[in-house]
């Protein structure tokens, strides 16, 4: 009888650990912090952060909305509509697709008003940390009067379902901000 309850027991403990959601990835900024950076400058690293983490890892949409969406920004990347609501819509259908999207942000550079992530984005948490997977991407960011104005990236499908994920998604433009 004992074995029974014990086996069930421990099949529900495993279902309901397998159940639970992945936990977030979280960007470590005092890690990648660099030594020269200002006091503006590391004020400009920490906007991004959390506008990245919010956005990116923790899919907090309304968070976005509610804090960064100003008509200002600028959107480069050809594929992607203009300003944060057309970010967020894309980001809100993507992750309906893609529950565990990720970005871990590997390194982070600042020079004045612009920040740069160098990062691996990934569809699946089995992904995270295998570099033969998902995209690397160099995202830059302009920010202006502590606001993020403008933004550019270059994105790198690393296997083979996310080049032909970028060749299919690639040709449609959905802005007219040219890419520089």
């Amino acid at each position: 009888m004992w074995k029974i309850i014990s086996t069930t027991l421990l099949i529900l403990a495993s279902t309901i650990a397998s159940a639970q959601k992945p936990a977030p990835l979280v960007i470590d900024l005092q890690s990648l912090q660099k030594p020269g950076w200002t006091q503006q400058e590391l004020a400009n690293a920490t906007l991004i952060t959390d506008f990245v983490q919010k956005l990116m890892n923790d899919h907090n949409f309304d968070y976005i909305l509610k804090h960064y969406n100003d008509s200002a920004y600028v959107q480069h990347n050809r594929n992607l509509p203009d300003k944060v609501t057309g970010l967020v819509g894309f980001l809100k259908a993507f992750v309906e697709d893609y529950p565990d999207y990720t970005y871990d942000v590997k390194h982070i550079y600042v020079d004045g008003d612009y920040v740069i992530f160098h990062s691996h984005a990934t569809l699946k948490q089995a992904d995270r940390g295998d570099d033969e997977k998902g995209l690397n991407i160099i995202d830059t960011w302009r920010i202006e009067d502590g606001r993020i104005v403008e933004h550019w990236d270059s994105i790198q499908a690393l296997d083979g379902f996310m080049r032909f994920y970028s060749l299919v998604k690639g040709g449609n433009i959905q802005n007219g901000n040219g890419v520089f």
